[in-house]
C-alpha cells in the first residue's frame, strides 16, 4: 500500500469523498464496482483532455497527468456507452470529463476515441479501508414520509441529449428567483457533471444538487427501485415548503431508459406542477409529444430547448401544437412567468 501522492487531480464525480479521505491506493485483483475510486494517470490522450474538479474548475489533462478516478456507467448518444468492467483491467477509458471511468461499449462515430488511463490501484483512507462514493451520501433527510403540500415541481424533460433541457431549467429558476420566489433545483439523472446544476446556481436557484450528492458517479443502469429513491431522498430534504418551487430536470431523452421509468411512476408523475418540454427541432418535439401523450399519458404546459431559438422551428410547430413556446436564449420574464407559475 502507497501513500497517494500530493498534486493528484480530485474529480467531480469524487463529490462525496473529502480530500482529507484519500490517503493510500494498493493494485488489487477486484472486480471494480460502481463508485469505487482509484488512483491513475493519464496514458493516452483522447476525447477527453479536460477534466472538472470537485469545485468545477476545468484542469487540462497532459499525458502523465494523475487523479482519482471513480467507476461507473454512462449513456451518452452524443457521446459513449460505457459500463463499469467486469473483471479487473489495468486501463480503462474515461468516459466523462468529471472522472468517470469504465470500458466504451460504443462510441458516436463523430468523436475520437476515448482517453485512456491507467488503473494504479484503489484508494483508501488512513485506516485502509477501501473508498466508494456511494457509503458517503450528502444528502440525508429526517424523515420517511412526504408532506401533503409541497414545494412546487416543474419538470424539464427533452427529447435527447442537448436538446436544450439545462438551459430551460436555468431559464426557469431564473425567471422564479426574480419574481422573488425561492426556488432549488435539482437534477436526477445523468453523468456526474457539475456544469448543468451550477448554472441553476448562476440563475438563482438557493440549493442546488444532484445524484452524486447521493454517491452515484452516473445513474445509467440502476434499477427502478434506486431511482426512485434518490428522487424520494432529494424531495424530502429540499421541497417540503410549499411557498417555495423546486426545478427538476431528467438528464438524455423520454426514450432512455432512466427517464423512462420516472416518467412512467406514480411518484414521479403525481409531484408534477407543471411540465416542460424540450426539443432539438420540431419534427422531434411534434414526435416527442406523441410519445408522452401515449406512453406516460402526460401534456406538457411547455415547449422549450434549442428549438424555441429559432423562428422557423416555432412557425412549424404552431402547425401541429398549440402548447406555447418559450425562448431559453431570450427570456421574456412575463411569458415564462405565466407558464411556470
Amino acid at each position: 500500500m502507497k501513500n497517494v501522492p500530493a498534486g493528484y487531480l480530485h474529480p467531480s464525480a469524487a463529490y462525496t469523498i473529502k480530500r482529507a479521505q484519500i490517503k493510500r491506493y494498493q493494485y488489487l485483483d477486484k472486480v471494480p464496482e460502481a463508485g469505487d475510486v482509484v488512483y491513475g494517470r493519464v496514458v493516452a490522450l483522447g476525447h477527453h483532455r479536460y477534466l472538472e474538479n470537485c469545485h468545477g474548475r476545468i484542469h487540462s489533462l497532459l499525458d502523465g497527468s494523475r487523479a482519482v478516478f471513480v467507476y461507473g456507467n454512462r449513456y451518452a448518444p452524443d457521446h459513449y456507452e460505457g459500463a463499469v468492467p467486469d473483471s479487473p483491467s489495468a486501463t480503462v477509458d474515461l468516459l466523462a470529463r468529471s472522472g468517470v471511468v469504465g470500458v466504451v461499449r460504443q462510441r458516436n462515430s463523430v468523436l475520437q476515441h476515448p482517453t485512456r488511463i491507467r488503473v494504479l490501484g484503489y484508494v483508501s483512507d488512513a485506516s485502509g479501508r477501501m473508498l466508494n462514493t456511494r457509503d458517503y451520501p450528502l444528502i440525508t433527510p429526517r424523515g420517511h414520509v412526504k408532506k401533503t403540500h409541497r414545494s412546487k415541481m416543474i419538470l424539464v424533460i427533452g427529447t435527447s441529449m442537448n436538446s436544450g433541457k439545462s438551459i430551460t431549467a436555468a431559464a426557469c429558476c431564473w425567471a422564479l428567483a426574480a419574481m422573488g420566489h425561492t426556488v432549488r433545483a435539482s437534477k436526477i439523472t445523468g453523468t456526474a457533471s457539475l456544469k448543468d446544476i451550477l448554472r441553476m446556481n448562476d440563475s438563482g436557484a438557493s440549493v442546488v444538487n444532484d445524484f452524486t450528492h447521493l454517491g452515484h458517479p452516473s445513474t445509467y443502469l440502476l434499477d427502478e427501485t434506486e431511482l426512485l429513491h434518490i428522487f424520494n431522498r432529494i424531495d424530502l430534504k429540499y421541497a417540503n415548503s410549499p411557498k417555495n418551487y423546486w426545478v427538476v430536470e431528467l438528464a438524455d431523452g423520454i426514450l432512455q431508459r432512466e427517464t423512462e421509468m420516472l416518467l412512467a411512476s406514480r411518484d414521479v408523475q403525481s409531484r408534477i406542477y407543471r411540465l416542460v418540454f424540450s426539443a432539438s427541432d420540431a419534427l422531434g418535439c411534434v414526435g416527442g409529444l406523441t410519445v408522452l401523450r401515449e406512453r406516460f399519458g402526460l401534456e406538457p404546459d411547455a415547449i422549450s430547448g434549442v428549438c424555441s431559438s429559432s423562428p422557423l422551428a416555432r412557425q412549424e410547430l404552431e402547425r401541429f401544437t398549440s402548447i406555447p413556446v418559450f425562448n431559453n436564449m431570450e427570456c421574456d420574464l412575463k411569458q415564462i412567468s405565466e407558464l411556470v407559475l
